[in-house]
């Protein structure tokens, strides 16, 4: 065999007599670097392959090691491993299936003649660390098809042997083996190089889910779990998670009172009239930067002939998402986007290159047919508002476009403290409308325009929309976890569906790029999302109540009136608690409500006119002039602030 020469990131060159693996290129390098590798990424794709895999003569390489990104993605996929092993050597008769990576963790479905309980899951978690310190090698065989039909077969694996024959009808002639002591699974890797490379994991919870997803098959056990590469890490997100549990936002709307489910409109919320006081806060607030951004809201309507969604294309890629009636015996659909309606709505007027870009808005209810499994309290819902808009623009337009939409972003996350978020380019999917050469442009436009903004992101390949390419904004929030939201999606397909034009410069009609755009995305979700973020302790001018006036006595109840009426008559939303309780328990009431400000008035204050101001994290501040107060609450309320300070003018005569 000639010379292979394997290309390392900085260019250099490992040359080799054989196709070496990417553990024998590591261990060329250094032993260091051998003994913490755990994969590989190939000629510049995003996937990692499994160390043990031959190499071919001009491979650029881009070793995984403990210290990359995707290490933990492969600790879990091993770790899957280490709990069916551990769950086979306690109960034989159980039978293994699948075991895939999932966000934050990792699965395995088991098809078993008992049901798994925690008790059940404390023990596979003592076998699991009995079989990880005994750091067992993970080897990987090639079987035939043949070989791998006949060993299952024996072994009782009925679930493996119909895996391995769909692998046959897709033109497999062998497959992966892993091997962990005197345990084997089928698989095609990656894994870590020993077992006692995972460190630490722990089971999580465990749900009933049909062989393959089809209610046909047989039910089996999927048991969830994680892992990661240290236990403190792992000590890290099991505290989140009970963290998560105390923000859940079903819980937190709930205590509330914001909003609510029944079961006669599944995944249909009802905002309440405090919940709907943050629905419009939000809607208010978008509205003001749409006037500045240059914005022209609109309406549309709900239901169209399906004529409408065949020429757009969601009939074709999106019919099992949507809902359909008939109407004067014609098929009407109710609209799942805004796009389509927005392309007939750009299509009734005529438009010159001088009247691009044209953006439009447009807080229109849409209605998506989500599985009742997926369902899940506001972050999936059948029915929703976004903060939907489409920019019509040139291709000369688009940098600018996608620089507004980033500026506009901006501003919104950081009136809202959402300081931390992920930008990914998600490419063409399988099923997609248009040319290739329309994806190349569309995808090429929207990673210059990421370039040129020197906005760091990833590529998450095969998960644009069906008519474009788009950029994620996936927001982290207080708890480290990712939710997407804002959206840019570059569209040359829908003007070309709907035949849309302009007249350019040069007198001769062109068609306009079309984007799709949203900063919050679904309000509804949005919501959700951000009531976990706060922990439901909603800045002011989003707060249902924002002040709420406490007496200590009756004989003040004039002086509580006089300030409730001075704050309403500047918008502020105040409630006056005059029943006959004692303070503390009204001011935990408060707090539970999670109210910004509670103004205290006792005899003293309302002689001298004034007020103790007590802030939901339970800081006082005695004596403020009840005028300088309220001049406080109603700018922090006006000027959309998010933080709670009193200023040194309203302290000035306070103790």
């Amino acid at each position: 065999m000639s010379e292979i020469k394997i290309i390392l990131p900085d260019n250099s060159v490992r040359s080799f007599d054989h196709e070496p693996t990417t553990l024998e290129v590591a261990t060329s390098i250094g032993a260091r670097l051998a003994k913490d590798t755990l994969g590989a990424k190939i000629n510049g794709s995003v996937d990692v392959v499994d160390f043990r895999t031959p190499l071919k003569d001009g491979t650029r390489l881009e070793i995984v090691t403990t210290k990359s990104k995707e290490a933990v993605d492969v600790v879990r996929h091993s770790a899957a491993h280490l709990m069916a092993q551990a769950v086979q050597e306690i109960w034989p008769e159980v039978k293994v299936t699948i075991g895939p990576v999932v966000d934050n963790g990792f699965y395995y479905d088991f098809d078993s003649p008992f049901n798994f309980t925690e008790e059940h899951f404390e023990k596979i978690e003592k076998k699991m660390e009995e079989i990880q310190k005994k750091d067992l090698p993970l080897v990987r065989e090639n079987w035939p098809i043949n070989q791998a039909i006949e060993t299952f077969s024996k072994m009782g694996e009925r679930f493996k042997v119909e895996l391995i024959r769909d692998l046959a009808t897709k033109g497999e002639t062998v497959v992966g083996i892993y091997h962990q002591g005197p345990w084997f699974d089928l698989c095609r890797g990656p894994h870590v190089q020993s077992t006692g490379q995972i460190k630490a994991f722990k089971l999580m919870s465990v749900a009933g889910a049909y062989w393959k997803g089809d209610q046909a098959n047989p039910m089996l056990q999927r048991v969830y779990a994680t892992a990661f590469q240290d236990k403190k890490d792992l000590e890290e997100y099991l505290k989140n998670i009970e963290e998560a549990k105390k923000r859940d936002h079903r819980k937190l709307g709930k205590e509330l009172g914001m909003f609510t489910f029944h079961h006669f409109a599944p995944g249909s919320p009802f905002f309440t009239g405090r919940g709907a006081v943050v629905y419009n806060e939000l809607q208010k607030y978008l509205r003001e930067l749409y006037f500045k951004y240059g914005y022209n809201e609109v309406i549309t309507p709900q239901f169209f002939d399906v004529e409408l969604f065949k020429t757009s294309g969601h009939l074709a890629n999106y019919k099992d998402n949507m809902y359909f009636t008939k109407i004067d015996e014609r098929d009407f659909g109710a609209k799942p986007m805004n796009c389509p309606s927005h392309c007939l709505l750009f299509d009734s007027e005529k438009y010159s290159y001088r009247d691009l870009p044209y953006r439009m808005a447009d807080f229109g209810r849409l209605h998506r047919n989500e599985i009742s499994g997926a369902l899940s309290g506001l972050t999936r819902v059948r029915t929703f508002c976004q903060d939907d808009g489409h920019i019509f623009c040139t291709k000369d337009q688009l940098q600018s476009e996608i620089k507004g939409f980033v500026e506009m972003l901006n501003e919104i996350y950081q009136k809202l403290g959402m300081n931390e978020y992920k930008v990914y380019l998600s490419t063409r999917p399988e099923n997609r409308m248009g040319t290739e050469e329309d994806w190349d442009n569309a995808e090429g436009a929207l990673e210059a325009a990421l370039k040129s903004l020197n906005i760091p992101y990833e590529i998450n390949p095969g998960d644009g929309a069906f008519y474009g390419p788009k950029l994620d904004i996936m927001f982290v929030d207080a708890l480290k976890r990712p939710w997407q939201l804002g959206t840019i999606q570059c569209d040359p397909n829908l003007p070309l569906n709907f035949n849309l034009k302009y007249t350019g410069e040069d007198n001769v009609e062109h068609t306009p790029l079309m984007l799709h755009r949203a900063v919050l995305g679904s309000l509804e979700r949005f919501i959700g999302v951000y009531l976990e973020h706060t922990a439901g302790h909603l800045p002011t001018w989003l707060s249902p109540t924002q002040v709420c006036i406490l007496n200590v006595t009756d004989r003040v109840n004039d002086f509580c009136d006089k300030i409730q009426s001075h704050l309403k008559d500047n918008m502020i939303r105040v409630e006056f608690d005059r029943r006959n309780e004692k303070l503390n328990f009204k001011i935990r009431e408060a707090q539970l409500r999670k109210v910004p400000f509670m103004l205290i008035v006792g005899d003293k204050e309302a002689e001298a006119g004034t007020v103790s101001i007590r802030l939901r994290d339970g800081t006082l501040h005695n004596n403020i002039d009840f005028k300088d107060a309220c001049e406080m609450i109603i700018k922090n309320s006006q000027n959309r602030e998010l933080s709670i300070t009193i200023p040194s003018t309203a302290l000035s005569g306070a103790t």
